[in-house]
């Protein structure tokens, strides 16, 4: 009977070290990398940054195709709005008269010194002529909403293919 209570004892040890342990190994903790809420919640942001500047480009890019100013200017931030006014429907303004839009692809985003960056195919047809342009909108996040804080001709160059 000597021996049973230092089993117990040591049994007991164990026992209440056993949360400890595996946390340190990751098994209890909520901080691994694989898919536990922690690591989706760090990769939460940046999903959602993709997501929303692909949706405020996406929908600048259909309101040029249908030629609404109003709905364009609403996906631009506040400091943009004042240059868009003067020259959207000018000669060479997004939503001039004398061209239309009859395709406009979202081809890359990515995270860009200055917010997303979202490089566009944007296809401008005048009467049977066609060219297609890339087009690179800058897009951040502004309180609680995002917006489009640059537009510049040319895009992001693709990543190159992985080999095997």
């Amino acid at each position: 009977m000597g021996l049973t209570h230092p089993r117990a004892v040591a049994g007991a040890a164990l026992l209440a070290l056993l949360p400890v342990t595996l946390a340190g190994c990751g098994l209890g903790g909520g901080d691994d990398a694989s898919g536990t809420p922690a690591t989706q919640s760090q990769r939460a942001p940046a999903e959602e940054a993709a997501t929303k500047s692909r949706e405020r480009v996406q929908a600048y890019l259909d309101a040029m195709a249908a030629k609404d100013v109003d709905a364009g200017r609403s996906q631009l931030c506040a400091p943009m709005q004042t240059a868009f006014d003067a020259a959207a429907t000018g000669p060479n303004g997004d939503f001039a008269d004398h061209f239309t839009v009859p395709q406009a692809t979202i081809t890359d985003v990515r995270s860009g010194p200055h917010g997303e960056e979202v490089s566009t195919a944007v296809t401008v047809a005048v009467g049977a002529r066609k060219a297609t342009r890339p087009l690179l909108f800058t897009v951040t996040r502004t309180g609680a909403d995002w917006c489009i804080a640059g537009e510049a001709p040319g895009g992001n160059t693709p990543e190159p293919a992985a080999t095997p």
